[in-house]
């Protein structure tokens, strides 16, 4: 059990009304997670983070001028006194208030119960089980820091990895710590997030804070296609198993919205506002070339009409965007700018291949009225087909390329953005490009002020592995009312979920 002195202590301090509750944002990348908290009113103490271009993003937006808060630091040697003493954070039991964060979920797919509960009681125990060492590192910061509360967010599949459900064992572990937790499925679209991005958020608040965990409501309203219902299905089986053997479970359905509320930020409503790129135009005239892409280069904004959600990216508060965009860059792709062109929204790869391949016949016909004929399976006709056709067998990558729905909100975007941006085409044809990277953090509901250091491809990257600020700030808008509530003003019939053992 968590020494609760200073957790009575840091509650004091904010309910007080002295001071805003402080974050640490574990396995941070560029920070969209704190940026949702600093929206909600929550001070970003410090965070760790591995790689070298996320940790300088996170320092450049959250500690500017502060060089020790852009060091990338590795986790699993990284203490938390360590910590504490680099950023000069004080005593390391009083030095924050909310631990947040998303601990890489794909080597622990067997970490166990048993050896969880081992950890809880035995923190020296994760040097004998390296697969579990970043989840482990994590409850070390839990025990070292005893925040007030703990979110923790990661992908669906955390419920039902390799037929093992981790999140549960989390929920048990600060439950023997004195926490109150809860964990479910959200998907940022019912938050304002123009994506429909599937993920778990594990909430847990101590007793002495709460007796409940309060869960956000939803502000936006969409019918998700089938693919997203089947994967909910999926992580959701261990679940449904062991509730079916009269099991108990921390896990609670989060509020779905209703039709009557708005409906869900659409593509073109995110990104219409931002400068066309004509990929084919350029390409031709030679301004599309191979090689590093500057994020110093300012294009103007498109005048186009500005949605409320545009209005939000360039006028969030600490972050609000310039007169002009800067990183507005896309990704070299001679070869499939024309394909591209040709697809319609919805279309994947087995319409992208066989637009592609009507494509070479054109060309091959072309030729011949020309008489110059080029004969089947010559190394000519070889090099031709390869210059149109992507090499990509079509029945084993159906879902390597989309091209976005104007009118819907856009498919999750991935970390994979920072090799190839074939899942998210930009919707209009006459630009016939992937798209760029202020789209991206668009689409993530990064605001236009909101930097990524380094290159296109590391931007991306952080893109796709961010927490969506704007669910990020719902999540942290509900615990900050409990933070600053005392516990007989609590009113838990106002929030729309309670955390309770499921049987």
């Amino acid at each position: 059990m968590t020494d609760v002195r200073p957790i009575r202590q840091k509650l004091h301090r904010i309910r007080s009304g002295a001071k805003a509750p402080r974050v640490l944002d574990l396995f941070a990348g560029c920070g969209g997670f704190s940026l949702g908290f600093k929206r909600a009113g929550y001070d970003i103490a410090a965070a760790v983070e591995f790689d070298a271009n996320a940790a300088q993003s996170h320092g450049d937006n959250f500690h500017i001028g502060e060089w020790q808060h852009a060091i990338a630091r590795d986790i699993t040697c990284t203490p938390p006194t360590k910590l504490a003493e680099e950023l000069r954070m004080g005593d390391v039991s009083l030095a924050v208030d909310v631990l947040i964060g998303g601990p890489p979920c794909q080597a622990f797919a067997r970490v166990g119960r048993s050896k969880l509960r081992e950890i809880a009681e035995h923190p020296e125990a994760f040097r004998h089980d390296s697969r579990a060492r970043l989840y482990i590192e994590y409850l070390r910061y839990v025990e070292a820091f005893a925040p007030l509360a703990v979110v923790m967010e990661n992908v669906p599949d955390m419920l039902n990895h390799g037929g093992h459900n981790l999140a549960e064992e989390i929920a048990e572990v600060l439950e023997a710590k004195g926490y109150v937790c809860t964990y479910s499925l959200f998907n940022a679209a019912f938050y304002g997030v123009p994506q429909m991005r599937e993920r778990m958020l594990l909430v847990a608040v101590h007793r002495e804070v709460a007796s409940d965990v309060a869960l956000p409501a939803p502000t936006h309203w969409i019918e998700l296609p089938q693919g997203y219902v089947g994967s909910r299905a999926v992580a959701l089986k261990l679940l449904a198993a062991k509730t079916a053997g009269g099991g108990r479970h921390h896990y609670v359905d989060a509020p779905l919205p209703t039709p009557d509320l708005k409906g869900a930020i659409t593509t073109r409503e995110a990104i219409e506002d931002l400068p066309a790129i004509d990929a084919l135009t350029l390409l031709k005239e030679g301004v599309l070339r191979r090689g590093r892409k500057a994020f110093d280069v300012a294009v103007p904004y498109n005048p186009a009409t500005q949605s409320n959600y545009v209005n939000t990216m360039r006028s969030w508060p600490g972050y609000e965007g310039k007169s002009a965009v800067y990183d507005h860059v896309i990704r070299y792709l001679p070869r499939d700018y024309q394909i591209f062109a040709g697809l319609q929204p919805g279309d994947q790869y087995p319409e992208a291949h066989k637009y592609a391949l009507k494509l070479f016949d054109e060309r091959l016909a072309a030729l011949a009225s020309k008489s110059a004929k080029i004969e089947e399976d010559t190394e000519e006709w070889h090099a031709l087909r390869a210059s149109i056709v992507p090499p990509y067998d079509a029945g084993k990558f159906p879902n390597k390329w989309r091209k976005m729905e104007a009118d819907q909100p856009a498919r999750t975007l991935l970390a994979h953005l920072g090799k190839d941006g074939y899942s998210h085409i930009h919707y209009d044809s006459s630009q016939a490009r992937p798209i760029s990277v202020r789209e991206a953090a668009r689409l993530q509901s990064f605001p236009d002020g909101f930097s990524f250091a380094g290159t296109m491809n590391p931007a991306f990257r952080q893109i796709g592995n961010a927490v969506p600020p704007l669910l990020a700030w719902r999540v942290a808008d509900t615990l900050r009312q409990q933070l600053t509530a005392s516990m007989s003003d609590q009113d838990v019939s106002a929030f729309p979920i309670r955390s309770r053992l499921a049987t």
